[in-house]
């Protein structure tokens, strides 16, 4: 187990979830301001996704695509990423990707504020940032609740362009200052 919230656990991919990742990114709306709604090939997963997974937690310790599973049932309900930039441990981008039966549950909340939370008190992050479709209204909201705050609107050169892209991207951001005044606020020390 890499991660515990009230209600999730976040633990490393192994490769025997590729079924679950493949059942995720099958679902059109889970897709939809990613491919437009297209599944991501078996063999995509098999062959970079996952490989990929692997490989950055050998490289970036702390860092990396975590499957999360709810605590109750131990159903696999997507994943969390807190990835560098650039290989830039001090700036990271914070992700998820959630089934559609784990929506509106407060968990991309939960567990967005939780890795924000470790990457600021344990693994030395300076800056976490997240990116999203300007359309993406929930993705938006769930980055707003995290703490994250709106940065930019910027366009994206797109090979096949999904609905919506032509309003631009989003990102939001929040600096470990940031974090700490928020913090020290909130407990009034």
């Amino acid at each position: 187990m890499f991660l515990e919230t009230e209600r999730l656990i976040l633990r490393r991919f192994p490769e025997e979830d590729m079924d679950n990742h493949f059942e995720l990114d099958s679902d059109p709306e889970v897709m939809r301001y990613l491919t437009g709604g297209k599944q991501t090939p078996r063999a995509v997963i098999r062959d970079e996704v996952l490989p990929g997974f692997l490989r950055d937690y050998e490289r970036f310790d702390g860092l990396g695509t975590w499957a999360v599973v709810e605590k109750s049932t131990g159903d696999f309900l997507g994943w969390f990423g807190l990835r560098p930039s650039k290989d830039d441990r001090g700036e990271v981008e914070l992700g998820h990707r959630l089934r559609r039966s784990a929506w509106g549950k407060g968990y991309a909340t939960e567990g967005s504020r939780t890795l924000i939370q470790k990457g600021f008190t344990e693994l030395d992050v300076q800056r976490v940032f997240a990116q999203t479709m300007a359309v993406n209204l929930s993705s938006r909201r769930v980055m707003e609740k995290s703490g994250l705050t709106f940065v930019r609107t910027f366009h994206l050169e797109w090979d096949e362009p999904v609905a919506g892209a032509g309003h631009g991207e989003v990102e939001y951001a929040l600096t470990r200052a940031d974090w700490e005044r928020r913090k020290e606020h909130r407990t009034g020390t």
